[in-house]
């Protein structure tokens, strides 16, 4: 037996190469297939999102419309005396809330015994701060200095807690105006 290759052109095992293209040509079929399956399904939903995104157009071209046309009936006089209805409606309530007692007992704790008070008004400003004008009467400038003092010490009242006004009047007694924003402590608390 003869162990040499005696042939012009020697053999090459050409199956493995052969076999690679082969592979390699179904793996191209397959990624061309789900591609295609691919393309198709985008497609698809393209269609369908486009679609909805007109219907929505359309749907919301609808509500402006409504929208434009309820405007249009809104009578804006009507509005306004609702609204200003809502603002008495809601001082009221302010004033309502307003805690006489919490006052009065702030006073009864700071007024010194030589200051009398002769009258007290407030304004509701806001629901957390209110404006007092406080009405005393004293014999002296220090008296009157003493209370405002007093007051400031209790953190409840701001602005303008110098006397505004003061005059002696026919007996000889200081009369002073102090109008101090009042800040009711039970604000603070959450409850009035």
């Amino acid at each position: 037996m003869i162990r040499t290759n005696l042939s012009t052109r020697p053999f090459y095992n050409e199956r493995i190469v052969s076999l690679m293209f082969v592979l390699l040509g179904v793996i191209a079929v397959v990624a061309s297939i789900f591609n295609a399956a691919r393309i198709v399904q985008l497609s698809r939903s393209d269609k369908a999102l486009l679609t909805l995104a007109s219907r929505d157009e359309a749907s919301a071209s609808r509500q402006r419309a409504e929208a434009a046309r309820l405007r249009a009936t809104v009578d804006m006089r009507q509005i306004e005396l609702i609204s200003a209805d809502a603002r008495r409606a809601n001082h009221l309530i302010d004033r309502r809330t307003f805690s006489w007692t919490e006052l009065f007992n702030i006073f009864e704790t700071t007024l010194p015994d030589e200051v009398r008070i002769t009258s007290v008004r407030h304004s509701g400003d806001s629901r957390n701060s209110t404006t007092l004008t406080i009405n005393v009467v004293a014999r002296t400038i220090d008296d009157v200095n003493q209370f405002v003092e007093n007051l400031e010490n209790t953190g409840a009242f701001g602005g303008k807690l110098f006397p505004r006004d003061d005059h002696f009047n026919d007996q000889g007694l200081l009369e002073a105006t102090l109008e101090p924003t009042y800040l009711p402590l039970s604000a603070g608390k959450g409850a009035r």
